[in-house]
């Protein structure tokens, strides 16, 4: 096990530090959310142990109580911006093949939120340990509500599909 005081691993000036973290976040951001946008559909279009919606989760009440509906429009939104991708801002159609991909889209940008996160995971390799928690900070703050968001939305797509399941067949 590396023992704390040996961190950093890679001893930089400290301006240089600065400069790594904001680095290394633009290039997560960008690097994992490409990946994302590349990664087949197959690959989220069902739930796993992480995408899955827990107990309070369902049907979006817990994120209601947490005010997400006044400040979850302000947040960008970015799915669309690698060609061919998927703008979660609106529902621009309200049949079952449209809110299923905007479900997997939620996973989708969920899967890419959690690995920009986990990010932080390599800033003790450059980074004095007092510079970790402005950039925890960052991490979770830049991060977190981009999550609870598409945990939101899914919730809220799956209760209307289940309404669809629900409607005697015509």
């Amino acid at each position: 096990m590396i023992a704390v005081a040996a961190l950093p691993l890679v001893v930089l000036p400290k301006w240089l530090q600065v400069v790594a973290c904001i680095l290394v976040w633009l290039g997560a951001s960008a690097g994992w959310g490409y990946l994302g946008h590349r990664l087949p559909t197959s690959r989220f279009d069902h739930d796993t142990w992480w995408s899955r919606l827990r107990g309070p989760e369902r049907g979006g009440r817990l994120y209601e109580r947490l005010g997400i509906k006044r400040w979850k429009d302000r947040l960008p939104e970015a799915g669309a911006l690698y060609s061919g991708g998927f703008s979660k801002r609106d529902l621009r159609a309200h049949d079952r093949a449209h809110l299923e991909r905007f479900v997997v889209e939620t996973r989708r940008a969920e899967f890419v939120h959690w690995w920009i996160l986990a990010t932080i995971l390599v800033f003790p390799l450059f980074c004095v340990w007092y510079a970790l928690i402005p950039n925890l900070i960052y991490a979770l703050v830049a991060n977190v509500p981009f999550i609870a968001i598409q945990r939101y939305n899914r919730a809220r797509l799956e209760r209307i599909l289940r309404r669809l399941d629900a409607r005697p067949a015509d």
